[in-house]
This record gives structure tokens, sequence and C-alpha cells, in this order.
């Protein structure tokens, strides 16, 4: 009954909800001719530009420093917003659940019909029928005051409800959109907005012409209510959240691609559709970001839709005009997906490229000289027994040459660098750069990452040249086996581009116990205990304000803070001396290593487009996955001169099927040079497995810079097997054919 009361309201209504639209746009076309629309005391569906421009509580993705969402305080201060008068309520919770019950058994809907008829009618009725106390202020941001129970129970119902009484909701709603508005709004007038917004009604395209005046009339409210609806949003269940994000991603995708094209008005003239509902997404947004844990992922805002869409024309769009005059996607950075920002990434690196290559070409020309292909590449020219200090020299030397392709090539050996060498070079780079006996990084056992050693030294170039690799890996779409904590990539982030005044710090973020808990759980655990600790921490802990480190053998002492050593850790202090012990240990005591680590990375990525990433994000597009789906490589593998269904190839997947997680590491090592699995998945890698027709008793030969295994035609599934483990095995090293 309830799916053929949707229906019957997709397809009846059409014309209802046409006339409603001709109705909205020729009262629009009156106000907008007689009033101002800047006056703050009327306010009609506004004017487009006020639309697209951020709310501040969306930060803006283009400042120079990163601040954190964390940042906001709790109780913000805006001002008090008036209390109106609201009629009686008509109905509690049960009462209207009796009335649906004697639905079942009389069918007859009068009396559900005219609690719907009456609640939606106005703004003032709609907080009378849903607000806890009637008479009470709800002063605090945090409580809505609204009975959010008795508003999923009516919503839950509506649905199931006949096409007249739907169509009475949505006539409420048209009246209550239409009001005009005198003076500012009040927390009854927010509490409305919060109700509708939840109308599951809205997930059907009929009624999108009314969602979107009421997603344009919350989008162009003021500051102070957005944070009101953003501490509400928060305070959503995860079911409901998740609901809300859903259809606002879905209103977004069927106006960019619309099944039906006539269903809606033309995009000349509702143009203002995308940025309204993409300002109420961001509140949403920053309603999830203020939750520990986050209501839902981060993933769940991406909207894949605009994965086909033109990418490089929104990036290019918000380079030109930012956050003002002409909407854009990147500056709702969230919705668009990791994959598409490496799209725009790997694109703007690619322009950068032949910028640069070009340059050289021009500045060659210019003075007469025979141009060279050499010169169009970053050439490395490295020995595989000093690797570290050859790699260094080389990108000192050839600093302006950073953005150019990169092309390693070994001393010694004949191997032809078409992708396999770079990622070798990486590999064996990051794998002696990172061991324990190198002392630039102490790994972690607890929590299987590495961190900057905080020894102090006269040279940090070495930590440059890891931010230099870091840069080179995304900028060359390189993925690289690297264990940094979560942390490290949010001070990679602040800021995201290099401040022209050198003065400022780079490489420092705000910290916390969770931070330090995924580089150091054991000492996070015991700081946690500290705060909680019921009896005196002077007496009991006997600390002060100082911290110790053992450093080539001594034992050395700092003060977090001036005269630190002579003031005890007390009960009501322990709370700044837990954030100075991880502000010291996560920020100050590595500030020099991390600032150059910093340096080398922007270096090379000095890009607006690092602005649209995520901390997160940036780790996937550096290290990619762990995460190996053997039987999506199997279904994405092309190949040549097999077929998928041939003896040998059988005899493969049952093998590497059957392989432990080592060997299928190992496996992907050898054809791909990376044990890591890229953004798009194992379909992007092109896996491709050729015949080599040569005799069996050859092991299998890869080409790393095409993906490509060589595997010779096997008779049975044994000989397969003890061939291939041998041939991964031992695969350090380049030749010719």
């Amino acid at each position: 009954a309830g799916a053929g009361a949707a229906v019957g309201l997709d397809r009846g209504s059409k014309g209802q909800i046409s006339t409603f639209s001709s109705f909205i746009s020729t009262v629009n076309q009156k106000k907008e001719a007689a009033e101002n629309r800047s006056s703050p005391t009327h306010l009609v569906f506004p004017n487009i530009k006020n639309v697209r421009d951020l709310p501040p509580i969306c930060l803006d993705v283009r400042q120079k420093q990163r601040v954190s969402i964390d940042a906001l305080p709790p109780e913000m201060k805006a001002p008090v917003l008036p209390e109106s008068v609201l009629p009686n309520q008509l109905k509690t919770m049960k009462d209207f659940q009796e009335d649906i019950e004697k639905v079942k058994s009389s069918g007859d809907w009068k009396a559900v019909h005219d609690f719907y008829l009456a609640t939606f009618d106005s703004f003032p009725e709609l907080n009378a029928a849903f607000k806890k106390d009637a008479t009470a202020s709800f002063n605090t941001i945090e409580d809505s005051g609204i009975n959010a129970k008795f508003v999923n129970a009516v919503y839950d119902a509506l649905l199931n409800t006949p096409q007249d009484i739907q169509k009475t909701v949505l006539k409420g709603i048209i009246n209550s959109l239409l009001q005009e508005w005198k003076g500012p709004r009040t927390k009854d007038d927010l509490r409305a907005y919060f109700i509708l917004l939840q109308n599951p009604q809205f997930n059907n395209t009929s009624t999108y012409v009314i969602y979107a005046h009421l997603l344009r009339q919350i989008a162009t409210l003021v500051e102070a209510d957005h944070h009101f609806l953003v501490h509400w949003f928060k305070k959503l269940s995860q079911k409901r959240f998740k609901q809300l994000v859903e259809r606002l991603l879905q209103f977004i995708s069927l106006r960019l691609f619309p099944a039906k094209p006539e269903e809606f008005p033309p995009i000349t003239k509702c143009s203002w559709w995308i940025p309204s509902a993409s300002k109420v997404l961001a509140l949403l947004n920053t309603a999830n970001s203020l939750v520990h844990p986050p209501l839902i992922p981060y993933t769940d805002f991406y909207n894949s839709t605009l994965d086909h869409i033109d990418l490089m024309e929104e990036y290019h769009t918000w380079q030109s005009f930012g956050n003002s005059h002409r909407f854009s996607f990147c500056q709702y950075p969230f919705v668009i997906s990791i994959a598409a920002k490496k799209i725009i990434i790997q694109r703007d690196s690619e322009q950068q490229m032949i910028s640069i290559a070009r340059q050289s070409l021009v500045d060659k020309v210019s003075r007469r000289q025979r141009p060279d292909m050499n010169m169009l590449f970053l050439n490395m020219k490295v020995r595989r027994t000093h690797l570290v200090s050859d790699s260094l020299d080389e990108l000192t030397r050839k600093r302006a040459d950073l953005k150019k392709k990169l092309k390693v090539t070994f001393v010694g050996e004949a191997g032809l660098d078409m992708g396999g060498l770079t990622k070798e070079w990486f590999l064996l780079l990051i794998r002696q750069i990172f061991h324990p006996d190198y002392g630039m990084f102490t790994y972690h056992k607890d929590s299987h990452c590495h961190w900057f050693s905080s020894f102090k030294c006269d040279n940090y170039s070495e930590f440059r040249l890891v931010g230099i690799l870091m840069g080179l890996a995304v900028y060359n779409s390189i993925t690289l086996d690297i264990r940094f904590p979560p942390c490290c990539y949010k001070k990679l982030l602040s800021p995201p581009i290099i401040p022209s005044d050198q003065n400022i710090p780079v490489g420092i973020c705000s910290v916390t116990t969770d931070d330090l808990c995924q580089i150091m759980p054991e000492l996070a655990h015991g700081l946690s205990e500290l705060l909680s600790y019921e009896g005196n921490v002077e007496e009991d802990f006997f600390s002060t304000f100082q911290v110790f480190q053992e450093e080539f053998g001594i034992i050395k002492s700092y003060n977090l803070k001036p005269g630190g050593d002579k003031i005890p850790v007390t009960n009501q202090n322990r709370k700044e001396y837990v954030q100075l012990y991880i502000d010291f240990l996560l920020n100050k005591s590595i500030y020099k290593q991390f600032a150059a680590f910093y340096y080398g990375f922007h270096s090379v990525c000095a890009s607006n487009a690092l602005m649209l990433l995520r901390p997160e994000e940036v780790e996937i597009l550096v290290c990619g996955s762990p995460e190996l789906d053997m039987h999506a490589l199997q279904r994405s593998t092309q190949y040549d001169g097999y077929a998928k269904t041939d003896v040998t190839i059988r005899y493969f997947w049952d093998v590497v099927l059957g392989f432990p997680l080592d060997l299928q590491k190992k496996l992907l090592h050898f054809t791909t040079g990376s044990d890591r699995v890229p953004v798009g998945g194992m379909a992007d890698l092109n896996f491709k497995i050729s015949k080599n027709e040569t005799s069996t008793n050859w092991l299998p030969v890869a080409h790393t810079c095409f993906n490509q295994l060589c595997l010779p035609p096997y008779k049975s599934k044994k000989d397969l097997k003890q061939k291939l483990i041998i041939g991964i095995s031992n695969s350090e090293g380049f030749g010719l054919e």
C-alpha cells in the first residue's frame, strides 16, 4: 500500500506540482519587482549570487592556513533568537499512533488527514506539533527542542497515506515557504526548516521544485542561524543523518543528469538548485566533522556522478574565481571522490610538466643551442651501492627540474626506464631510508608505523629528500610503501600551500590524545589515565612540566613551558600538561625535521589541487591501498596470446588465489613494481598476461613498465607454481632481452 501510494504521488501529482511551480514563479516575479532584494527585513527567494557565497561555517578551501573544524567553540556567540507564541498542540505522539492504528480497522483517514493538514499548514503549527515544550525557550545551541521520535513517526507514516494527504502536506510546505518574512528568523523558524528538511517526500523527483526552494531558503540564512542548524544536525541518528545526505546527493545527481529532463524547469531557470544543495550539504559535512567518531564516513559525502563531468573545467573555474562569482564543485571538495581528485591532480601535474618542459625548450632554442630530448625529463643517474647519497646529490643539482617527468637510470645496468625503473628506485630508496639503522625514523611496533626521530643534527637535507620523494610519487602517480600515521598527513597540509612569509611556521597542527594513540598507543593510554585519575595527582605522580628523552645514550630534559621543571602537575593543571606533552612530541621536538620534509614535498606538489584533499586522501594518493583483492584483479586482467579459458591461465589463477598474502604482494611487486593498489583499485593497474613462446623450463618474465606478465605455457599446475614462486621471490634488478 505504501509503495502504491508513493508511485501514485509520482504519477498523479505532476499536474498539481507543475501548478505549484508556476505559482511560485509568479509570486517571485511580483515580489522581486516590488521589493529591494538586499533588504534584511524581507526574505523572498534570494538572488543566486547570495546562494553561491560559501558560508563561513563551511571552511574556505582556498585559505592559506587550514583551520581545524574542532576549533569551533561549543557555544556559538550567536544572538539569542526570539521565541514566538505558538498554537496549542493538537496531538501527542501517542494520540497520533492510535489514529494510525484505527485506520487499519476502519479505513477512515479523516483524523490523520486533519492532523497533517493542521501540522504542515505553517511554521508555528510545525513547532506546536513537534516542540517538546511549547513554553520552553531552549536557549542552548545543542538542543533543538524538537521531539525527534515524534517527527520520525509522522514522516515514517506519511509515505503510507493516500495521495490527498501527501498533497496536503506539500501544499502546506509551499504556503509556508511563500510567507513574507519581516525581521530576523526566530528559533522556531529554524526548527521548522530543520523538520521540513527531513521530509522523505523529497526523495521523489516530482517534489524537487519545492525541495529546491526549501534548500535555497536554508542556504541563504545568516551565519548565526547556520550554527544552530549544524549543532542540531549532529544530534540526528546515524540513519536519519545518512538519509539527509543521500537525498541531497541524489538531488544534485538528477539535476546534473536527469532521467526525464521534462520533469524539471530548464537549467537556465534553476541554476541555483545545485549551489543551494551543495551549501546545505556543507552544513551537514561540518556537523559530521564535529562528532567523534563521525556519524558517517567522510566517503559517504562523495558524489560519484561528478566523476563524469568536466572536472578540469570545474578546477579552472575555481582557480579563476575562487569562492565567489561562479559556482564550482571545487568549492565543496568533500563531495568530490578521491578518484576524481586524483584525475584533477594528475592533469594539473601533466600541465605543469608540459609547461616546464616547453619553457626549457624555448630557452635552449633562444640561445641557439640544439635541443636535447633529455632536457624534457628529470633524469636521475644513481648507483645501487650509493643510492641515498647519489639521489640526494642528483635532486639537489636538478632542483629546477623537479616538475619534469621522472626518468631513472641505474649505473651499469641496461634497463630502459618506461616506468619500471622509476618504481624500483622509489622502492629501494624508501626501504633504505626507513631502515632503523639509518636513524631518520623510529618504527613503533605497537602501531606498525614510522615517526620522525627527534635527534638533533646539523643537516636535515635527508628529511627534505623524503618529502621530495613523496611529492614525486604523487606527481608521477607512483604508490609508495610508507607507513606514516594519519597525523603526518594532517601536518603536511598545515598549511596546504607554502606561506609567502618564511617566518610563518609550517607543519604545525592541533594534536590530541587520539593522534598520539595512532603512534604511541601505550603512552597515549597512560596520559588518558592521568586525566581520569581520581586521587591526588601532585602527591601520587610527583611530576613537573618537564619531559625526558634519550638521545645517543644521554637523557635530556625539556621544559614544556617556561620554568616547567619547578611547576608541579596537579589535578587542576593536568589537562594543560597533557596537551603540552602531546604538542611537544608531535610538533615541537621534531619541528626542524618535519619542516624540511614539508618543504621537500611542497617543492614538487606546489599545487592548489592539494587544497581539495583531506589528510586521509593524501595518504591514499601517496601509499595506495594495502588491501589486495585478487579476484578483482582476475576480473580486470587482459590477455595477449592466451584466452581466459586456457588451461595455463586456469592453473595460474588457481595458484595465485591460493597464495598467502605475502606471496600475492610479491607477485604484484614483480609485475607492477609496487605491492600497493592504486586509488582506482585493481582495475586501474591494466594488468596483462602475455604468452611467452619459450621453453617451459624458463621462469616468468615481467615488464613492470607496462604491468605485464609474460608466462610460458607450463604443462602442469605444480610446474607453474614452482616457477612462479622462484620468479617473484628473486625479482630485484633489470636487464634487456
